[in-house]
């Protein structure tokens, strides 16, 4: 078991990639705490599941972030692997964007990852193997009509990891982040709904299929685990291809 003994803390739990994590990490002998708002139905996701514990949260409300690293202490006794993965899409074109739209992409895809980062710096300090990673998207070097906000708060990602592998690197921290292409997950589902569209954006694809939340999973346990000891300020780009060619 890659993680055995470990203790995580995956957000944006309960469905699609943030779902397919927590239950790898499981698998790999973690102990987990799986975060995401509250009637997000993950008593039913998660029935049954052993080493997972559920943390219902908004991580853009106020003092979310302590809330969340109390209840990990509390379940686990430390933290060792934190995956900032909870993310929202908001597509809007510019000349219709509300600053309500705005700011709510801001704070779940970015604010809210780097408050629970701070948050839990101290604990993952205590770490023998500690990990910070987050989910960005290849939009972070692309776009797409009405993203602008989705695609600034990710390619702040990038930003803000490459920073806390250099902040945080004389503690023994590694920081990364992976980078989905087109994966079918819950947020993508409406949009690949369409059989003709699904299928324009698997033949974009050099391995020609869309990707499935296991495909980012496997990457995230990568990261997480001891074979990226010495892998730090990394973006992993996680897209079959996707992103060879413009």
């Amino acid at each position: 078991m890659r993680l055995n003994g470990r203790s995580a803390i995956v957000t944006g739990a309960a469905s699609g990639i943030g779902h397919a994590t927590a239950t790898l990490f499981a698998e790999e002998g973690a102990r987990v705490l799986a975060v995401d708002r509250p009637e997000t139905g993950m008593a039913e996701t998660y029935a049954g599941a052993s080493n997972i514990v559920l943390c219902e949260q908004d991580l853009s409300a106020a003092e979310a972030a302590e809330a969340v690293v109390a209840q990990a202490l509390n379940a686990h006794g430390g933290i060792d692997i934190l995956y900032n993965n909870a993310g929202v899409s908001g597509r809007a074109k510019f000349d219709e964007m509300t600053d309500d739209i705005w700011e709510r992409v801001i704070d779940v895809n970015l604010t809210a990852g780097y408050k629970l980062t701070r948050a839990a710096v101290p604990a993952l300090k205590q770490s023998a193997a500690p990990r910070i990673i987050f989910t960005a998207s290849v939009m972070a070097r692309m776009t797409d009509y009405g993203l602008a906000a989705y695609c600034a708060s990710k390619a702040g990602i990038g930003g803000l990891v490459r920073t806390l592998a250099l902040d945080l690197g004389k503690y023994g921290i590694t920081a990364n982040y992976v980078e989905p292409g087109a994966i079918l997950t819950g947020m993508t589902k409406e949009g690949f709904s369409d059989p003709s569209i699904a299928a324009i954006w698997a033949k974009k694809a050099a391995l020609r299929r869309l990707g499935q939340p296991i495909d980012l999973a496997r990457a995230v346990l990568f990261l997480a685990s001891d074979d990226a000891g010495f892998v730090t300020g990394h973006g992993l780009t996680v897209d079959g291809g996707l992103t060879l060619r413009t």
